[in-house]
């Protein structure tokens, strides 16, 4: 059985949304990271995945997104104590607020950085900058075809 997880790549001014995870998490502490968590069992729903983005930007950097998120890509991985991971990236526009550590627990630093920053920053691991790749060619294809 999976541990369901999605993460938000949000983009503005030609940077990405990335946070730095707080030393404390299990998971990757210390890395750079979309900003994301896992789904809580709901029952029977619907937007679950969705609902759960929403929730997890409010909660840990304290934004509102649009409705609206477009899927980029899934993954899964092992956690160190051998449970399963599937992991669901949506690309999301921030509806209101600003970004910021709210959820200290989890986040230590909020970054907007380039895609290069990204791929060059020494705490960026290879799934983040995968994500980004992914994200980077559905903005360009969006971007062509409101031409």
């Amino acid at each position: 059985m999976f541990i369901i997880n999605v993460e938000g790549a949000l983009f503005r001014d030609g940077k990405w949304l990335i946070i730095e995870r707080s030393t404390k998490e299990e998971h990757a502490g210390g890395l750079l990271s979309l900003v994301g968590g896992t789904v809580e069992n709901e029952g029977n729903t619907k937007d679950l995945l969705e609902r759960t983005l929403k929730r997890e930007l409010y909660e840990e950097v304290g934004v509102t997104i649009k409705d609206k998120v477009e899927y980029v890509r899934n993954t899964t991985f092992m956690l160190g104590d051998g449970k399963e991971v599937m992991d669901f990236v949506f690309l999301a526009e921030i509806e209101s607020g600003e970004p910021f550590a709210k959820s200290t627990e989890e986040v230590e630093e909020v970054l907007w950085l380039t895609a290069d920053e990204i791929y060059a920053h020494p705490r960026s691991p290879i799934w983040l900058k995968e994500s980004i790749q992914e994200a980077e060619v559905i903005k360009r294809s969006k971007k062509a075809t409101n031409l």
